[in-house]
């Protein structure tokens, strides 16, 4: 049995994958190294991943300025209870982070993923009121948005209809229409206004109830990659702040240059009160999450007994390694010019989509930043349709990593991609708009 073979094997007897039907999967492709926006298998088999390894390899796959300082903090502190203690690499990290992020956030509470992250931020809204002697419970969503998978975040993410089978363990939110739009939608500003007017209807009724809204600013990511305008985030920013009500943003996958620039709030003119961001933190090297408040809510955590304090925490809380590789790759988005990098890959998609949305079966194309997407028409384009996995093999026979949400086909590859690879991934994008009926 060969290495590829053997590893297959265990794999089979041994682990369980994520979103995965076990007992349809193909037996899953056993990958030895990565460098820049390739893979490669065991068997020397070559992959460009054009969704950066579900959206985390924003500098492509064994970036050396990362490892290298990784490398060097492992020699120094791998890790030290978070509680009590702190460290230099965590220290600047906030520090760096403050320093880039607009509009007042300043207090940096350190987790391991994005579930986490939105869980540390609704539970700080919670508290925040309670701190404050009101007692708002109450959590506003928009429809279709998705963040995360454990049971809080769930909660927030029921409109995706991933999370049936769990839907007894999750507590109530409010949810709002979503005025999705795309290349030459016509009914978007009557979306919008039907949505705000729905916002409205809402803050009158219950606004001095709810603790936040909780909101992917731009783009809905793992709910179809489904785009709003800034204007309309302007809009709701504008609402809830005569509300009292509090704003976050889950940029967990818009954070670090998706939208465009390093942060989608940025794009959309927006100052929340809170953030959450993951994923492209440490450049897809280590398991790391940051909720970043603004002072008064850290404020109001402060107190002479413990039951005003926030009681959560992790083991890896800050993690040293983890740190060292966030701050490594914040330093890339200047060192590499990485926003001018993601400016070219926009402006690449938009010509490759102009193009192939001419076709019948294309709907509804969007571009914004390295995000670029659309809906084929399929007979069955639900998620976990047997639609999915052929069109996963068929781009995996090519030597491509993408992953279709349903109907929905993406691209969302590393910053590091060459042009002439980006258009090898429309190349096979397009033979499979023409295959596939």
């Amino acid at each position: 049995m060969n290495g590829a073979n053997r590893l297959i094997s265990l794999d089979r007897a041994h682990v369980w994958h994520p979103y995965t039907q076990e007992a349809l999967a193909v037996p899953p492709i056993p990958i030895a190294s990565g460098r820049g926006a390739w893979l490669k298998g065991v068997d020397g088999q070559e992959y460009l991943d054009l969704i950066a390894s579900w959206w985390v390899s924003i500098h492509g796959h064994a970036h050396p300025v990362i490892a290298r300082a990784i490398a060097a903090q492992a020699e120094q502190l791998e890790q030290v209870i978070f509680a009590g203690f702190t460290h230099e690499p965590a220290v600047r990290l906030a520090e760096a982070l403050v320093a880039k992020l607009p509009g007042g956030l300043s207090r940096v509470f350190f987790s391991d993923d994005g579930s986490t992250a939105v869980e540390v931020a609704m539970k700080m809204a919670r508290q925040y009121w309670l701190n404050s002697g009101e007692d708002r419970s109450r959590f506003l969503v928009f429809e279709g948005g998705y963040h995360g998978d454990t049971v809080g975040a769930m909660s927030a993410s029921q409109s995706t209809g991933y999370f049936n089978a769990f839907r007894p363990l999750l507590f109530a939110v409010d949810v709002l229409p979503y005025p999705a739009t795309w290349e030459g939608d016509d009914a978007v500003e009557a979306k919008e206004l039907s949505a705000l007017e729905a916002l409205d209807r809402y803050l009158m009724t219950h606004g001095s109830h709810c603790a936040a809204l909780l909101v992917e600013p731009l783009i809905q990511g793992a709910g179809g990659m489904r785009m709003c305008r800034p204007e309309f985030l302007v809009a709701v920013a504008a609402r809830l702040k005569v509300a009292g009500v509090l704003l976050i943003f889950d940029e967990v996958m818009t954070g670090f240059g998706r939208c465009g620039t390093l942060f989608a709030c940025e794009k959309a003119g927006v100052d929340p009160d809170l953030i959450c961001l993951s994923k492209g933190l440490t450049g897809g090297f280590l398991p790391m999450s940051v909720t970043v408040c603004r002072e008064e809510i850290y404020a109001a955590f402060l107190g002479d007994s413990f039951d005003r304090a926030l009681a959560h925490g992790h083991s890896f809380t800050a993690n040293a390694l983890g740190c060292a590789a966030a701050l490594a790759s914040l330093g890339l988005f200047d060192t590499e010019n990485t926003l001018a990098h993601i400016a070219d890959i926009e402006a690449i998609h938009r010509h490759r989509l102009a193009s192939l949305a001419t076709h019948s079966r294309v709907q509804r194309p969007r571009v914004m930043g390295v995000v670029a997407a659309f809906e084929l028409v399929l007979a069955d384009s639900t998620y976990g349709s047997a639609t999915t996995p052929r069109l996963i093999r068929f781009f995996l026979e090519r030597g491509l990593i993408v992953r279709p949400l349903g109907g929905v086909i993406y691209l969302l590859p590393p910053y590091c991609i060459s042009s002439g690879d980006l258009h090898r991934g429309w190349d096979g994008i397009e033979a499979a708009v023409e295959r596939f009926e």
